[in-house]
């Protein structure tokens, strides 16, 4: 794997590294050794699987406070999306500043979400598939969110989301705490 840390601190792209023949191709996608070497948490409680209908779709922009607060491991694995994360760490050189990526089937390549980060996507098209590695369990009373487009946080996406959930469209703005 080949790991590039983002304009955030801690954030980082994770391309896979190919070994090619005349059958195709073998690459890992996940190995604790290398996460750790990358000084990456690995341990790994969950994966979660969402399929995006339409093109245009948004989920966002969503986290979970400490003690529940997750790492994520998110991977494209049909379609496209634009995948955003915002860096919510107090303390962070890079606190308050987002990060955009296209994730594609056809990339392959992985976001590596740190802890007290927020992350959301949009859907660049009809039928896009995700997938993520997540170190914490789903907890309801840690989830928290932030409005897409929150202008405190001047998220460059694509173009202006078509759909979103009623959930998603009712996070408010970034107050600044948990």
């Amino acid at each position: 794997m080949i790991f590039s840390e983002t304009p955030l601190q801690g954030a980082f792209t994770i391309d896979l590294e190919k070994r090619e023949d005349e059958r195709g191709f073998f690459a890992r996608s996940f190995c604790v050794k290398e996460f750790g070497a990358n000084s990456l948490l690995s341990s790994i409680v969950q994966i979660n699987n969402s399929l995006t209908l339409q093109k245009g779709t948004l989920r966002g922009m969503h986290y979970q406070v400490p003690p529940m607060a997750e790492v994520k491991v998110v991977r494209c694995i049909r379609g496209a999306l634009f995948d955003v994360i915002i860096d919510l760490r107090p303390g962070s050189p890079t606190f308050g500043q987002s990060y955009g990526v296209e994730l594609t089937a056809e990339n392959r390549r992985m976001l590596y979400v740190p802890e007290q980060f927020a992350h959301g996507f949009l859907t660049l098209t009809d039928n896009t598939e995700a997938f993520y590695l997540v170190s914490q369990y789903y907890s309801a009373p840690h989830e928290r969110g932030i409005r897409w487009d929150d202008p405190r946080f001047s998220i460059s996406w694509p173009y202006t989301p078509l759909h979103m959930s009623d959930k998603d469209a009712s996070w408010p703005d970034y107050s600044g705490g948990p």
